[in-house]
């Protein structure tokens, strides 16, 4: 199934060596070369430093400070998390301190979409949002739905109910509308903490979260200190919330500590070019170049045509839904927002139910927090109640009533069958069917081997409608420290040839919107070897939930890198 994540950016793009064809199918050398496999990942999440001799007699003691509340991602669940702890601090006249890190560089700068925004939530936060200022200045008029053919479109009649109806709602860009809510934090008492990276979970000796590490700065490519070399710091805090977005990096290491995903469906995603379901199964199929060919459709081209290409960008989405929604609390901690998946996947929306959930989850820690005795079996506070609030809240009903719409998609009939299933059982029944309907499992188990699959021929960009790639990233404003560790990280870094590239021919190549990967010939001139571009990284997390092998690990690299969104 396809649907939208949108993309814009604006900076410098660096890379080592762009092959003259990115998206060229290897035919030849795709076997192991007998020569050693080159280092790739120096990150010290895969090689310890404890037994780097470089980093002997190195200080590695961390400054640390407490919160009551420390919240990581400073998007819309976060902010809404953050501003409704400080307002029941006021109304209840406490003291209460709340830290809220975002990797960016600037509240915003990493938030993307093409957001068409429902102020359900936002009216419950801030009632006067109006006179604030909100830049919510876009009603949206008018609703079109359509099957596109190759050349033709079928209008499709949006019926009173369908979840795709948006009256009421407004067209925004979400990153300015996200550094609103930033101000709107900072006016309560908020800290915010632009440009620092969360990159480690911290643990009581109970086993209860205990806060967060900031990554380490001053460490060169090869994984060695520089001069400058400076350890993070330490938030520690009664609670921590993590809102760190779709497949969030250190959500992925809570899943397993606190084996979260038990009793839940796997998550499946998309990429927000427009809108390519990572779910596909041809390993030669390039999201990037679907989008490119998708602009020059007859329909899509009349909004097109004339209009100049000003900033790119990517993203991954959750599409699982109510399925694959984990346990949400546990000890010291819980998930907000994108991090667990609360986007209705037929609305495309989940900006209203992020910022009820960061409400809820504020209102759940916040007695807990300010009782005279912490009430609390483990050190860091657990706080079960947020779940329970959730699933007695709009928001679970309204998940639960879509659940269905996107798994129905896979059936024999394929588009039309998803479309009957979702005209029958939610238009007419509102998703009270008896049953819900299951994914089919991991993305990354979707792929074919390559040679059961036909190569694709995409079409060369005209330079109006449809460009090439690294001029698109060009426009991302995606800049990172170059001098420091590839923050891709691989966890066995024969992998790549050995089996992506003999199997699937290399399909990083082409999932990746950002040319981060590349297959080049060794110096040698026997076989091929995977580089690594990280700079370009636009942080849309593809990679780790495509990768066939799951062998590339996303980490923050050095606060402040990334894209600099302005607003999209």
């Amino acid at each position: 199934m396809v649907l939208p994540l949108q993309l814009i950016m604006t900076a410098t793009v660096q890379v080592e060596h762009a092959a003259p064809q990115l998206y060229a199918t290897l035919n030849t050398r795709r076997t192991c070369s007998s020569v050693s496999t080159p280092r790739i990942t120096t990150h010290y999440t895969v090689h310890s430093r404890d037994k780097d001799s470089r980093w002997e007699g190195v200080e590695m003691e961390r400054f640390a400070d407490e919160a009551d509340v420390v919240i990581v991602g400073g998007g819309p669940a976060g902010l809404s998390a953050a501003i409704r702890l400080k307002q029941l601090a006021n109304e209840h006249e406490k003291e209460l301190r709340v830290c809220l890190v975002e990797k960016a560089s600037q509240i915003g700068a990493h938030t993307l979409s093409g957001a068409c925004l429902e102020p359900s939530a936002l009216t419950e936060l801030i009632p006067d949002w109006k006179e604030r200022g909100a830049p919510l200045n876009t009603p949206v008029t008018e609703d079109v739905f359509s099957i596109l053919t190759e050349k033709h479109r079928i209008p499709v009649p949006i019926l009173p109910g369908l979840p795709m109806v948006n009256h009421g709602n407004y067209i925004v860009r979400l990153g300015n509308f996200v550094r609103w809510l930033g101000e709107q934090a900072e006016e309560l008492g908020v800290e915010l903490y632009p440009g620092y990276a969360a990159a480690e979970v911290l643990f009581h000796e109970d086993g209860s979260v205990k806060g967060i590490a900031t990554n380490d700065v001053g460490i060169s490519k090869d994984g060695s200190p520089k001069d400058v070399f400076e350890r993070g710091m330490e938030l520690h805090a009664k609670v921590t919330l993590f809102g760190e977005g779709c497949h969030g990096h250190l959500a992925k290491q809570l899943y397993k500590q606190f084996n979260l995903r038990e009793n839940c469906e796997p998550q499946t995603y998309a990429i927000g070019l427009k809108e390519v379901g990572l779910d596909y199964s041809n390993p030669y199929l390039s999201p990037f170049r679907e989008f490119q060919r998708w602009k020059h459709h007859p329909f899509v081209a009349a909004t097109l045509e004339g209009g100049t290409r000003i900033a790119y960008g990517a993203r991954a989405l959750n599409e699982g839904g109510f399925q694959s929604i984990p346990k949400l609390t546990f000890p010291g901690g819980l998930l907000i927002g994108c991090s667990p998946g609360f986007m209705n996947v037929p609305k495309i929306k989940g900006t209203h139910t992020a910022m009820k959930s960061g409400m809820l989850a504020a209102e759940a820690v916040f007695p807990k927090i300010t009782a005279e005795s912490l009430d609390s079996e483990t050190t860091g506070l657990h706080a079960p109640e947020y779940a329970e609030t959730l699933k007695n809240s709009w928001v679970w009903k309204e998940l639960h009533a879509v659940r269905n719409i996107r798994p129905s998609f896979h059936n024999y009939f394929g588009l039309y069958g998803g479309m009957a299933y979702t005209g029958v059982f939610y238009w007419i029944f509102r998703g009270k069917e008896p049953w819900t309907l299951k994914h089919c499992g991991l993305d990354a188990n979707q792929l074919k081997p390559a040679k059961d699959c036909t190569p694709i021929e995409y079409p060369k960009p005209d330079g109006k409608l449809s460009f090439d790639l690294l001029s698109s990233v060009a426009l991302s404003g995606t800049n990172h420290e170059g001098d420091q560790p590839p923050h891709l990280t691989l966890k066995d870094d024969s992998v790549p040839v050995s089996r992506n590239l003999s199997i699937y021919d290399g399909p990083e190549q082409r999932f990746c919107p950002a040319g981060v990967y590349e297959y080049v010939p060794l110096e040698t001139g026997e076989g091929m070897r995977l580089q690594i571009n990280a700079q370009n990284c636009v942080h849309c997390k593809t990679c780790d939930i495509k990768d066939p092998s799951q062998n590339i690990n996303w980490v923050v690299p050095e606060g402040g890198g990334g894209p600099a969104y302005n607003g999209m």
